[in-house]
């Protein structure tokens, strides 16, 4: 009768060997030990000790990257017994994602790329990761999950472009009152503040409304003619007591927007940067836009996004909200019948604010 070594005695056959290195005959034991308990810690990271000593850093990859998963799903405290073989593995998975990193570089060199496939090369390497609609609010599907939109997209950017000298002028009339901005995020103690963080009733993210709710505040809209008059033409999603919203966005020195997910993912936000005083950020999804003062930003807010002011004065940026261009005429109008009859059933509204 032929008797079967245990599993720590082939574990040790599998040391021994490669001791002497015997590279093969350990790579062979241990898969044979793995065959049996494919979640052994110790087996994994020797095999990957071993494949590496061996020059099969491909192979050793996969085994280091197994075990690095065995170690994740166990939950508890590692065993200090496994903690060396653990850190040795993490910093040659580093090692091997550099020299593919480079590998990858030689064969397309960052400089030649698109835009988009720079970004697919950043996700296959683990250098960004991939983002998509979240709306909180309603869904719709198979929109395009754009991040950033080219502004020289939109037939109507070049002429709101050339408005911001004009804008400009406007709203530092407006920042003179120091009473015109109220804090973006409003608080409303007839609801509970599960999600509340700290810019709600927070004027350092602030704003002046010309539409507020799909509604023109006449008397702000007076005291910005330029401004109001640059929205004639723009294909703003007018939901009835909804949308649109447009707003001069202040943020004060310092002020961060926490990441979050937009309500809908039937519009796009667009900022048009108005003063932007030193470095202000706005990232969405793996991407990070740093505003420009008159240079249009167009933006899917239902993806991941945050914002930083850090200059040592104010930014601005004059924000509002536009269909989505993929979307039909008939698409538009039942998105508009459907939040509609849900704000009446509700009694509150769907889309409020960005």
């Amino acid at each position: 009768m032929t008797h079967t070594p245990t599993l720590d005695a082939r574990k040790q056959a599998a040391f021994n060997h490669a001791r002497n290195g015997q590279f093969a005959e350990a790579e062979a034991t241990l898969q044979s030990v793995l065959q049996e308990a494919p979640r052994d810690l110790g087996a994994l990271l020797l095999l990957g000790d071993v494949q590496h000593t061996a020059g099969k850093t491909q192979d050793a990859s996969r085994a280091y990257g197994g075990a690095m998963q065995v170690a994740q799903m166990q939950g508890g405290p590692i065993p200090d017994v496994f903690k060396p073989g653990l850190q040795r593995a993490a910093s040659r998975l580093g090692e091997y994602a550099s020299q593919y990193e480079v590998f990858i570089a030689a064969q397309i060199p960052p400089a030649s790329r698109s835009a988009r496939f720079d970004q697919s090369v950043n996700i296959l390497l683990g250098k960004a990761p991939i983002h998509l609609q979240q709306p909180t609010k309603y869904y719709f599907p198979e929109l395009p999950q754009i991040q950033f939109y080219n502004r020289s997209d939109f037939d109507w950017a070049p002429a709101l472009e050339a408005q911001t000298p004009a804008i400009q002028q406007e709203l530092r009339a407006v920042l003179a009152d120091h009473s015109a901005f109220r804090p973006y995020l409003e608080r409303d103690e007839s609801k509970p503040h599960v999600k509340s963080h700290d810019l709600v009733g927070n004027d350092d993210w602030s704003a002046f409304y010309l539409w507020k709710d799909g509604a023109r505040v006449a008397e702000n809209c007076a005291r910005c003619p330029v401004t109001t008059a640059a929205f004639e033409n723009l294909p703003l999603d007018y939901l009835p007591g909804q949308a649109p919203s447009v707003l001069f966005s202040l943020l004060k020195p310092g002020a961060a927007i926490p990441p979050h997910h937009g309500l809908i993912n039937t519009r796009l936000i667009c900022h048009l940067p108005l003063l932007v005083p030193g470095p202000a950020w706005l990232r969405v999804g793996n991407q990070t836009h740093h505003w420009k003062e008159g240079e249009l930003v167009i933006f899917d807010d239902s993806i991941e996004h945050e914002a930083r002011n850090e200059a040592d004065q104010t930014r601005v940026v004059l924000l509002f909200d536009i269909w989505r261009p993929e979307l039909s005429l008939q698409e538009r109008e039942e998105v508009t019948r459907l939040l509609g009859a849900i704000a009446q059933y509700s009694g509150e509204a769907v889309v409020s604010g960005n």
